[in-house]
């Protein structure tokens, strides 16, 4: 993992967040951009230069922001960017060559109630980065434990496992597989290749109407540091992601959630 990107928004756990993503590059020896969106709409004829002046006022906010955090020997680029938050985004990540991107639950929202704001729950649901969502305060450390939630373990993607993989080298994390029988389930769901055979070091099988509920009934049992899921069009969280805000009494995870793009 060479790359990290990590979004900023303008909540009080933004720096909290950032000295998260700073200690999580150190570990890889990472790269991390730190950036933030915005978008300007004017009437013609406008005589003040707003694009201009926000700029530099997002610039200065994240230079203060890196100021307060301790760097220790990451390389740091703090960029600010205009335009609509995923293509932006999703060209950064490309031209940056991101490997995996870290989000807060919240970057705006101040509501209790949210899990993930519209924000957060945008990037998660249209990029097709792997993202890494981590709960605000919460404070780096090594995982030893991921439980890793799929209801099909059919893998056509290159690289999909690699943010997986990466971060399991490193730690010598223990990878549990839970493999969530649905109603559409198919025999060939629950075939392994090779890949993820390397990767696992336990396999659970469950029935559940959906991979959501498999990973509410085996989650105490298994007590991961770590929880992965895979982004999938109609897979977890779909339905709760489809108003990109996701309220806390329908998910909510006190551990960094791992969202790897989809397998096929």
């Amino acid at each position: 993992m060479k790359n990290i990107l990590v979004p900023v928004g303008s909540s009080k756990n933004a720096l909290s967040h950032l000295q998260y993503a700073v200690d999580f590059a150190s570990a890889f020896g990472a790269k991390l951009y730190v950036v933030q969106v915005y978008n300007v709409y004017t009437k013609a004829g406008t005589m003040i230069k707003v694009d201009q002046i926000i700029e530099r006022e997002s610039k200065a906010f994240l230079e203060n922001l890196v100021s307060k955090t301790d760097t220790k020997d990451v390389d740091v680029i703090v960029k600010t960017l205009k335009g609509n938050l995923i293509d932006v985004l999703e060209l950064a990540c490309k031209a940056g060559e991101v490997d995996l991107v870290l989000v807060e639950p919240r970057t705006n929202s101040i509501k209790d109630e949210v899990y993930l704001g519209k924000t957060s729950g945008k990037i998660i649901k249209q990029m097709d980065v792997p993202s890494l969502i981590v709960p605000e305060g919460y404070k780096f450390s090594k995982p030893s434990s991921i439980l890793m939630a799929i209801k099909s373990a059919i893998i056509k993607k290159e690289n999909v496992l690699k943010p997986l993989t990466a971060i399991k080298d490193k730690f010598n994390v223990s990878v549990d597989l839970l493999l969530v029988k649905t109603p559409y389930h198919k025999e060939a769901d629950f075939d392994l290749n090779t890949d993820l055979l390397g990767i696992v070091n336990n396999i659970t099988q469950t029935e559940n109407a959906t991979t959501f509920q498999g990973v509410l009934e085996h989650f105490q049992s298994h007590n991961p540091d770590m929880l992965c899921v895979v982004r999938r069009k109609r897979g977890f969280f779909a339905k709760k992601w489809e108003k990109n805000t996701i309220l806390k009494k329908d998910f909510h995870s006190s551990i960094p959630v791992l969202v790897l793009s989809g397998l096929k």
